[in-house]
């Protein structure tokens, strides 16, 4: 079957696209930037540049396909061209036309649990939005409603479990009591791939969750399980809420729940009572446990580009030419690969202080690090080659970029150990940050990195260390943003499903 997806770069729209794979089928990914988004998968992805933005962007999108998957939408406006009229309730019922006209005998809408009867303007749209869909998609139409969904990347769970890493205090809307089910992303990824192949159900709502209840609160206690930091919670009314999300967005501050969330919020994000579950009963899908699911979560939250940074593109260099090392250049290489948690003393940084996190550098590896003023950040590596290691900062880290380890040969006896990083501020708190305090503790914390590798080496730094520092701007700055989104598009594609691979859950 081939089926055309919309949002497959986003959280839900990436998992489906994963288990529809995994299922056999092929892709054809709708998106502005299809032929460098379609580069995340090895295989079974065709790209289709367009959006749902007019009836001519999406115009032959749906031609020789089997089914229609629509997950693309928006969860807070910026006027005057992103709004939930437009996106939404015309984006949906434009590409249900389109569905129609190209003769698929199936089309899915994601929707949203509370889409119906619900007060925000996002619910208000998504419910409008599946008015357009009974009213013209293909006889063939199903409505899904996940609820809250979390997964690498979401915009409520995924920022909160970066709050608990890097703040000592939270704030929680009212007493952060107000009940939702979360369903990890790839449980709700199968049931929509299930959807998708489902023709029996037809014309018809299912409502998606997970099968655990929960709130802020209780989730924040989950997440201070799984990363050993406990900060102060702080109750603030909602009403002062709904003001402080204005100001804090302006400031550049992530606050886990936007003025409209607040709304479902109060409204409640859980199947009715006596409801069924389409995740269990209809999909039959076993449910990730929530413990477990934010386990996952804190292992897999995206990489950070420098593309994605704020100011200037920062490259630093730290080396040091080591003469008599009692190692050759693939022996250094694999110590700083094994005993990295060792080459930096701890108060400038300590790796692996969650439970159960990584502490070697191979390629895959989720690194977690303790850092001053900073709490837990995390990077990840993406590429390990020719005695070369690529390092790359994910979200919540203050940085943006790509960091590299090298060994390599000089000459007769002579071994040169060096690090480069490429970096942007990750926000505008950040960059304040970085101009003080930050720099200096990068700056020292390197240094003592390469330190350390010259004496494991045993030998000396014939000059010493030496350090370099530039800004890059132009095509030179284009030049290594190119770079890392290569690197990292390389890693998303050794790491995404064969086609047929298959699943074992359900």
């Amino acid at each position: 079957m081939k089926v055309l997806v919309t949002g497959g770069t986003g959280v839900v729209g990436r998992a489906a696209v994963n288990e529809l794979l995994k299922a056999g089928h092929t892709v054809r990914l709708l998106s502005r930037g299809a032929e460098q988004d379609a580069k995340q998968w090895a295989e079974g992805v065709e790209a289709h540049a367009g959006s749902v933005s007019s009836d001519e962007a999406v115009l032959g999108a749906a031609n020789d396909c089997d089914a229609v998957l629509h997950v693309a939408g928006i969860v807070a406006e910026e006027p005057p061209e992103v709004t939930f009229q437009a996106v939404n309730v015309d984006g949906t019922r434009r590409l249900a036309r389109e569905a129609k006209r190209a003769g698929v005998r199936r089309f899915v809408y994601v929707s949203s649990l509370g889409a119906e009867g619900g007060q925000s303007g996002y619910h208000k749209s998504k419910y409008q939005a599946e008015l357009a869909v009974r009213e013209v998609a293909p006889d063939g139409w199903l409505i899904v409603r996940p609820g809250n969904v979390y997964g690498p990347g979401d915009e409520v769970i995924s920022l909160l479990l970066k709050m608990v890493r890097t703040l000592p205090a939270i704030p929680l809307v009212g007493t952060g009591e107000q009940p939702f089910q979360p369903v990890w992303v790839d449980d709700l990824g199968l049931a929509l791939a299930r959807a998708v192949e489902r023709e029996d159900l037809r014309e018809t709502v299912i409502d998606i969750a997970g099968t655990e209840t929960t709130s802020m609160r209780g989730l924040i206690e989950l997440m201070g399980n799984v990363t050993e930091l406990h900060p102060v919670l702080i109750p603030v009314p909602e009403f002062l809420a709904r003001m402080g999300t204005h100001a804090l967005d302006v400031a550049g501050v992530g606050f886990p729940i936007k003025p409209d969330q607040l709304t479902m919020l109060e409204e409640g994000n859980l199947i009715p009572e006596g409801g069924v579950n389409g995740l269990t009963e209809i999909f039959g899908v076993t449910p990730t446990r929530l413990a477990e699911g934010i386990g996952k979560l804190a292992d897999t939250l995206p990489e950070s580009l420098p593309s994605e940074g704020t100011g200037q593109l920062h490259r630093q260099r730290y080396w040091a030419d080591i003469g008599g090392s009692q190692l050759t250049a693939d022996e250094l290489f694999r110590t700083v690969q094994g005993e990295f948690y060792s080459l930096a003393p701890e108060p400038l940084m300590k790796v692996g202080v969650e439970p159960g996190t990584e502490t070697a550098i191979q390629e895959g590896a989720t690194l977690t690090l303790s850092i001053p003023m900073r709490g837990h950040i995390q990077v990840r590596c993406v590429e390990v080659r020719d005695n070369t290691i690529t390092l790359v900062t994910l979200e919540g880290h203050p940085l943006t970029g790509a960091i590299r380890f090298d060994v390599t040969e000089q000459g007769p006896g002579m071994l040169r150990f060096e690090v480069r990083s490429f970096t942007r501020s990750a926000g505008l708190i950040d960059l304040i940050g970085m101009r003080t305090v930050g720099k200096v503790a990068q700056r020292a914390t390197w240094r003592s990195v390469v330190d350390a590798v010259v004496d494991r080496s045993g030998g000396t730094a014939v000059d010493g260390v030496k350090e370099e520092e530039d800004t890059l701007e132009g095509q030179a700055a284009k030049d290594v943003e190119d770079w890392v989104e290569k690197v990292v598009m390389d890693f998303r594609r050794s790491q995404s499903p064969a086609q047929g691979e298959g699943t074992s859950n359900g």
